[in-house]
């Protein structure tokens, strides 16, 4: 028995995947370089394909790969030189807090430091806390710490986390000092992040909010509270952060 395999043309296939979200088709292009900027597949210097080359790669016309070229441009992803094409520039200042990778993550190879403010001390749950607790959790009592994460030397997270104390022996014995929580928690005790939910809202720097972040008293800061699901029934990590965004954003992809 034979089975005789069409040949497929590769830019109807790619049309047909692009097509499948209604969004400008200028957009999904730019969607597709600005995340191989951001995984470092172009580095700063680098040429970007040319216009012909993406017409024919993604099979769009030339007025829309021009039109997602200049959203990029516009964003500071790349600059346009009369004669070479489209250059990478210094990788825009962002902070990808808003996923489960953890801030450490997320970084990447930045120059990102911890500071511990308060270490990891184990005390029973604040009586008004930010999210709804089970019984088992206000039983065990919580882990509690304060960091300080620091970009380049700049402070741009205040973070004060509560971790239910639900069989992680010895935690509190361990060094967070320029350690990612999340990784300490996946090596040592097998705990692996799965989703979970945050509110979000600025509000007025305290003076202690301020002083830990370099601001004026009053500033807007951007508040997250966070509620974070692990693998581990009735395991969850709760974080308050406190966000400085004089310097970097903060972005998450959806």
């Amino acid at each position: 028995m034979y089975i005789q395999v069409k040949n497929v043309n590769f830019t109807e296939e790619l049309k047909i995947m692009l097509n499948k979200n209604r969004i400008p088709q200028y957009k999904k292009l730019y969607q597709i370089l600005r995340k191989h900027v951001d995984e470092g597949i172009y580095r700063q210097g680098d040429l970007l394909p040319s216009e012909n080359e993406l017409c024919q790669l993604y099979g769009m016309t030339r007025p829309t790969v021009r039109q997602a070229l200049s959203a990029l441009a516009n964003e500071g992803y790349i600059r346009k030189h009369q004669g070479k094409g489209s250059i990478v520039t210094n990788m825009p200042r962002d902070i990808g807090i808003l996923s489960v990778s953890g801030t450490t993550s997320a970084v990447g190879d930045r120059n990102l430091r911890t500071k511990i403010i308060v270490k990891p001390v184990l005390i029973p749950w604040p009586q008004e806390f930010m999210f709804p607790l089970s019984d088992i959790e206000r039983e065990s009592g919580c882990i509690y710490m304060e960091r300080l994460r620091l970009l380049d030397d700049e402070p741009i997270f205040y973070d004060i986390s509560y971790i239910a104390n639900i069989n992680l022996p010895r935690i509190t014995a361990r060094k967070f000092e320029n350690r990612s929580l999340f990784k300490i928690l996946r090596d040592h005790y097998q705990v692996e992040i799965k989703g979970g939910e945050q509110r979000i809202k600025a509000i007025p720097a305290s003076a202690k909010i301020s002083r830990y972040l370099k601001l004026k008293r009053g500033s807007p800061v951007l508040h997250l509270e966070r509620k974070m699901e692990t693998n581990v029934n009735g395991l969850y990590l709760y974080s308050s952060i406190y966000c400085n965004t004089h310097k970097y954003s903060i972005f998450g992809r959806f």
